[in-house]
This record gives C-alpha cells, sequence and structure tokens, in this order.
C-alpha cells in the first residue's frame, strides 16, 4: 500500500485547544515514525478546499463535515475520526458511506473527566451550591457535611469518563454503583446494573453522575419521574449532555428544596443564552462545558489516537474506537 493521504478538517470557530495545528500534528508524527514515513498529511479550515482534499483521502479527522454526497467526494475514504466522545450531531447516520467506519475520541477525556466528577462530588457532599448562593446573596449561613467516604454514588454510563469518575471516588471511600448498557462489570464499581435497575440505583444514590451518550434510548433519560425517585438529600452531576435529564424539572426540585443539589457542565443550546433560567436557579452550579477537555493533552492524544489508527489500518488490525451505528456510540 501507497501512503495514506489523511485530512484534518479544524473549525475556525471554537476554542484553540480544539485546533490541530501544524505544530501540533508534526510533534505528533515524530512520536510515531513508523507513521510519519508513511502517510500524507494535509490540513484545512471549515469546509475550505474540503472536497479537493477528500478527493484521495482514505483518513479524516474532524468534528463535523460536509456529509451530501460523500461517497462521491471522497471515493477513498476509509475510516472519520470524529474529535468528540458524542457523535448525536451527525445523526442520522444515514449520510456515512458504506465500508466506512465512524470513530470517536472515546478515552481521550478520561483523566480530566475523573478529576472534575471527583470535584463536583466533593462540592456536592460540602454543600458548595448553597454556599455560593449564599455568598451571591451576601449572607453567611453555615452548612455542615460529614465526610464523603461511605456514602453511594451512582454513576450513569460507565465507559471511558464514568469509569475514570468511578475510580477516582472508589479512591475517597465512596460505594460506588454503576449502570450500563451491557450490565458489565467495571474498574472501580463495586456493584454494575444493567438499563432496567435504574430506578433503584437512582433511589440508593446520595450523588449522580450522568456520563452515557445522547441516542433515542437514553434522551430524556432522568426524567421528572426518575428525579422524584432521587432522595431530597442527593446531588446531581450532569457532564454527558443535556438532552439526557429533564432540566426544567431539575430546576423545580432545586428551587423547592427537594433536591440538594446539582451541578451541571452541559447544555442545550451552548453557550448557555443570557436569558436561561439556569443562570439563577437555586442550588445549582453551572459550567460552561469544561469538565473533560484537558486545554493542555487533548488535541496531543487525539493525534496520538488519530496516527495509531493510521498504523492500524496500513496493518490490517481492527481500528480502536468504531462506533457502532446503530447504538450511536
Amino acid at each position: 500500500m501507497g501512503r495514506l493521504h489523511l485530512h484534518i478538517k479544524n473549525n475556525r470557530a471554537g476554542e484553540a485547544l480544539f485546533r490541530m495545528t501544524p505544530a501540533r500534528v508534526a510533534a505528533a508524527l515524530e512520536r510515531r515514525p513508523d507513521v510519519a514515513a508513511r502517510v500524507h498529511v494535509t490540513i484545512d479550515w471549515d469546509a475550505d478546499n474540503f472536497a479537493a482534499s477528500m478527493n484521495n483521502a482514505h483518513g479524516l479527522l474532524t468534528w463535523d463535515l460536509p456529509t451530501e454526497g460523500l461517497a462521491r467526494v471522497a471515493p477513498n475514504l476509509k475510516w472519520i475520526h470524529i474529535i468528540g466522545a458524542g457523535i448525536e450531531h451527525l445523526q442520522p447516520l444515514d449520510w456515512l458511506p458504506r465500508g466506512v467506519a465512524l470513530v470517536n475520541n472515546r478515552g481521550v477525556h478520561a483523566a480530566k473527566a475523573g478529576e472534575y466528577g471527583l470535584m463536583a462530588i466533593l462540592m456536592l457532599n460540602n454543600h458548595m451550591p448553597a454556599l455560593y448562593d449564599a455568598q451571591a446573596a451576601s449572607r453567611y449561613d453555615p452548612r455542615y457535611a460529614t465526610p464523603a467516604a461511605g456514602k453511594t454514588l451512582a454513576v450513569i454510563g460507565v465507559g471511558a469518563m464514568g469509569g475514570a469518575v468511578a475510580r477516582q471516588a472508589r479512591r475517597f471511600g465512596l460505594h460506588v454503583i454503576g449502570v450500563r448498557r451491557s450490565g458489565r462489570r467495571a474498574r472501580g464499581v463495586h456493584e454494575m446494573f444493567g438499563p432496567a435497575d435504574l430506578d433503584a440505583v437512582l433511589a440508593r444514590a446520595d450523588f449522580i453522575v450522568v456520563t452515557a451518550p445522547l441516542t433515542a434510548e437514553t434522551a430524556n433519560l432522568i426524567d421528572r419521574r426518575r428525579l422524584d425517585l432521587m432522595k431530597p438529600t442527593a446531588g446531581l452531576i450532569n457532564m454527558s449532555r443535556a438532552g439526557l435529564v429533564d432540566y426544567a424539572a431539575l430546576a423545580a426540585k432545586l428551587s423547592d428544596g427537594s433536591l440538594a443539589g446539582a451541578i451541571l457542565d452541559v447544555f442545550d443550546p451552548e453557550p448557555l443564552p443570557p436569558g436561561s433560567p439556569y443562570w439563577n436557579t437555586p442550588n445549582l452550579i453551572a459550567t460552561p462545558h469544561v469538565s473533560s477537555d484537558d486545554a493542555e493533552s487533548y488535541a496531543p492524544l487525539t493525534l496520538d489516537l488519530f496516527f495509531d489508527n493510521a498504523a492500524r489500518h496500513l496493518e490490517g488490525r481492527p481500528l480502536r474506537n468504531r462506533v457502532r451505528p446503530r447504538l450511536g456510540y
């Protein structure tokens, strides 16, 4: 096989940490000299020269792409690497040409997500949403807490991110229960359940971390009925996608005190509009989708994964992180 043509489509909009610049690409290829000699890499912005670049490209690294007529535009394409864990913005996948694999960035987020998840658990345990509200109102309102050790964390969606949160929490002495589609055991989780047991898991938890992908099966997974199953002293953390949780119902429960607190890192739409009620919902801390993206390592780790899959393709080995279109992740 001759040299692979790998194309990288950057977006001008968005943060610099997601941009695969020539310098970052060169550094990544220095880490993989076995790949560097066997690939030709082109880098562009938005859809500039997209059709010309894709005419003979074998691999594509991108967040989004023009999908219409892709089989005609890119007749040699073998795989598309999406620089995120979620692919809901590309659904439905009926545009994906036959024989072209779709892979995602699963695993790149894990270390940062684990630390953010632990931070959020400890913040909820120490009543930080309520204390933040009191500070904003210039009100001295002592809230006392007990250590987190021995309390129960439920991780909804135990993939790379959820697993990282589970391992961090277990180190701090929390009892970790998990829910995942397969029900398979995972390191860091004391008890694992399938989706059919979600109601019982929510009722047991002191803290709930949502890290499941957004698919047709998980949309509005944590609805008003399930929010009502949670302990009034419980706290909820969403690090996945807003569409998994009924935010309007959550805000109502936070406002009336029937749920203790929440830390939300994801919203729809993003950025969160200035007039959104979630800026001022009591007992809620909102962060701007920063839970899992490492400012320094995100691009290098993404490129390492992309070039590792290039090596795998050249060697006839299976690609890492293949998305199952039927499941949506």
